[in-house]
């Protein structure tokens, strides 16, 4: 049984198909990846697993269990959480108050204290800065921020929105390290990256999305070398989200 199966799922979006019966599956312990060109339906497929879309037909089991029908405080509270594309950090409140809010859900107060310790481990900038505003970070420090609130939710699947986009390529290159971090601390990671040869280098499993549906799918390291993929998405980077 995968950690989490998606079988035929529908998303329309008034009365445009975004989803057009897409399957796919995220094993324990893998970097899975769905690349493809903006508009493809990638962040559409993350926003239906964490409950802010509704599918309009398929199912999402994550663990045995079908959660499409939850509401998306639940699906964190079984253990799935999303880092949004645009970081969407809370601009007026600390570093710390962040990363704290990424814990809403949990009553463990020594182990949220840990898991903070944890997250500034793995991001001294962020500690260097924690009395700090969100909104007076740099772009890259402001990804890093919302991983690491991310992750405050103790998740066992972490989901990842165009985590690189509208970075510097230095910055580009840390957060894909930490990602293989992060997926070191064993953490299971899907992730939707507009950086797909990045993303592909990285990825136990890779999904091509085009137009609402999967064309092709395969160990990230075979899609990067398959001719397809090579002329559509491996030349010039794509920019924007999908």
């Amino acid at each position: 049984m995968s950690l989490l199966e998606v079988r035929d799922l529908h998303v329309s979006y008034g009365g445009i198909k975004a989803l057009k019966g897409i399957s796919f599956d995220v094993e324990e312990g893998e970097i899975v990846t769905l690349i493809g060109a903006n508009g493809a339906g990638k962040s559409t497929a993350l926003k239906s697993i964490s409950g802010l879309v509704r599918a309009v037909s398929g199912t999402i089991r994550y663990e045995g269990e079908e959660i499409q029908h939850l509401d998306s405080q639940k699906i964190v509270a079984r253990g799935i959480s999303l880092v949004p594309e645009g970081r969407k950090v809370f601009p007026n409140l600390t570093v710390r108050e962040n990363l704290l809010i990424g814990a809403y859900l949990r009553k463990d107060k020594p182990q949220i204290m840990s898991a903070l310790e944890e997250i500034y481990e793995l991001f001294p900038r962020l500690k260097e800065r924690h009395w700090q505003a969100a909104g007076t970070l740099s772009g890259g420090e402001q990804q890093m921020l919302a991983v690491g609130r991310g992750l405050m939710a103790s998740p066992h699947l972490l989901m990842l929105d165009e985590p690189s986009l509208g970075l510097a390529p230095q910055l580009v290159k840390d957060i894909f390290s930490i990602i293989e971090r992060i997926h070191d601390m064993g953490k299971t990671v899907l992730l939707i990256e507009q950086n797909a040869n990045a993303a592909l280098k990285i990825a136990n499993k890779a999904y091509v999305l085009s137009t609402g549906e999967i064309t092709k799918s395969g160990k990230g390291r075979e899609l990067l070398d398959d001719q397809d993929v090579k002329d559509a998405y491996l030349g010039v980077q794509a920019t924007g989200g999908g």
